[in-house]
């Protein structure tokens, strides 16, 4: 206790001869941030949690061999999706907050590519497996024109589902989605290359965002400017099919991550796993595969997806993710379509020789694909 009381008078000191005054942010020892937090002696610790998860996985894109699914999972002629997502929901449920990007409209009547619209079944099927909110910013947000996104829209709100990326209203097109996560608030943005060529609907641009730099830290300045302490967002973009990452992705996710505003960048669209990388100290998932289609190429990485864990712990008045924990994900050909993770497939004992052999190659594939540019993640 003398040593302290020792130190907190040097710092008194110091403080009162200017020994900080030429040296920019520098604090003496017994300094206290103007937001109350810090570990300096005298500091009060933060309130609040300390830490939260989130995990994220891929893209929501409901060909028609998965209508055939849930309509053989459901009852009393109800469809029912929950079964065929029932693989992931442990480590979904695992997290604080989990994030599914929805890549298409739903609603009826039912239709596949070129323009989609998928059953509305889905929805609670993802909010029973465990999800929180989804992205929709995609290259298929217009397939249906404005009445495709006020009814997606619409359904995910009756299932308590937040949601972010296309809007009904001008005013809800500059909100930002703002989640409560055990007392902190993280914004969720969601933003797409294009729309394939769809025009607005009615020529209302705000219907969904496109991947403008400056548009997007906007909103995250928008966002921080109403007291969120975390923002991700979610990037359609991407070559379809490819694993690398093109130079468009690499200089949008450098410029975003650089900014002191943007924490984590999500990416979706091109249906196979891309690698992970840190920039500026901060993570870019470059592509998450497929939560769940059909694209019926068995042996392809257009099976495999990924799921991925973030642990935000914070410093101070700042949250920062550590190095992400990893799942790869496998969807079945054979009927009932279903998601596996497939570590935990693995470790089963009565699996068949060829089964066993399609769970290792999508563990190898989506290793060596995430890993590529960063050894930094981690199984999970």
């Amino acid at each position: 206790m003398r040593a302290l009381r020792r130190l907190l008078a040097v710092g008194v000191l110091l403080a009162v001869a200017g020994g900080c005054a030429d040296i920019p942010g520098a604090q003496g020892p017994d300094s206290t941030p103007t937001n109350g937090t810090g570990s300096g002696p005298g500091a009060q610790p933060p309130a609040g949690a300390q830490e939260i998860s989130l995990v994220a996985t891929g893209d929501v894109l409901l060909h028609e061999r998965l209508w055939t699914t849930a309509r053989q999972d459901g009852r009393n002629g109800q469809w029912d999706f929950a079964p065929l997502l029932s693989g992931v929901e442990p480590l979904v449920q695992s997290a604080d907050l989990a994030v599914c990007h929805l890549e298409t409209p739903i609603g009826t009547p039912y239709s596949g590519y070129p323009l989609f619209q998928g059953p509305p079944q889905i929805v609670p099927a993802l909010k029973k497996t465990g999800y929180d909110a989804c992205s929709t910013a995609s290259n298929h947000s217009f397939d249906k024109g404005a009445a495709g996104i006020d009814r997606t829209l619409r359904t995910l709100d009756q299932a308590g589902l937040k949601h972010t990326g296309t809007a009904r209203t001008p005013q809800e097109a500059e909100t930002p989605t703002i989640v409560d996560v055990k007392g902190v608030k993280v914004a969720l943005l969601s933003y797409t290359y294009g729309f394939n060529g769809v025009p607005y609907p009615n020529g209302e641009t705000w219907r969904a965002g496109k991947l403008d730099p400056a548009r997007i830290k906007a909103m995250a300045r928008t966002a921080r400017d109403a007291g969120v302490q975390i923002v991700v967002v979610s990037c359609h973009w991407g070559d379809e099919y490819s694993t690398a990452v093109n130079q468009d992705q690499r200089t949008l996710a450098a410029d975003l991550l650089a900014d002191s505003n943007i924490d984590l960048i999500l990416g979706h669209h091109a249906h196979v796993v891309q690698p992970i990388q840190q920039l500026h100290g901060k993570w870019v998932v470059y592509g998450l595969g497929n939560l769940v289609a059909a694209h019926r190429t068995p042996n392809a990485p257009k099976a495999e997806g990924l799921l991925v864990k973030f642990t935000f712990k914070r410093d101070g008045d700042r949250w920062t993710a550590e190095a992400p924990e990893y799942a790869p994900l496998l969807v079945t050909d054979t009927l009932p379509v279903r998601v596996l993770d497939v570590r935990r497939e693995l470790a089963k004992t009565d699996l068949s020789d060829s089964k066993r052999r399609r769970l290792e190659l999508a563990e190898r594939r989506t290793t060596e694909t995430v890993e590529r540019l960063t050894s930094a993640p981690k199984a999970l």
